[in-house]
């Protein structure tokens, strides 16, 4: 059986992304044992805007702080500070900062690791 695991942000190499943003993923099964989720943390700059990605699992979110865009191929959807996402498997998406102030967010999956992802 597995033993109950604390990550913390500085414990996790970051991923540089775009603009000075960055995701660290928190809980993986390079961190956890016998884990079947995954949860991230995304640090975006304003500015920002990500290339769109789609997952072949699911994906969960939640935004801490600031506010955006999740653009998908035909629409924007507006986020907020306490907005919770859900983007079905399959579906194309990047998140943009339209704020002024750095987005924060929280996100999941039901995948031990970073799910195998296609990026355009």
């Amino acid at each position: 059986m597995s033993d109950v695991a604390v990550i913390s942000l500085d414990q996790v190499d970051p991923i540089e992304l775009p603009h000075g943003s960055w995701s660290r993923m928190l809980v993986t099964d390079k961190q956890t044992e016998g884990n079947r989720a995954s949860l991230g943390y995304s640090v975006f700059t304003p500015g920002t805007e990500l290339t769109p990605v789609k997952h072949e699992t699911e994906e969960v979110a939640y935004v801490v702080s600031g506010r955006g865009e999740l653009r998908l191929d035909d629409r924007a959807v507006q986020f907020a500070p306490g907005d919770a996402l859900h983007i079905p498997a399959g579906t194309w998406h990047a998140v943009a900062n339209t704020g002024t102030d750095e987005v924060i967010m929280v996100f999941g999956f039901p995948h031990p690791d970073y799910p195998p992802t296609e990026r355009r």
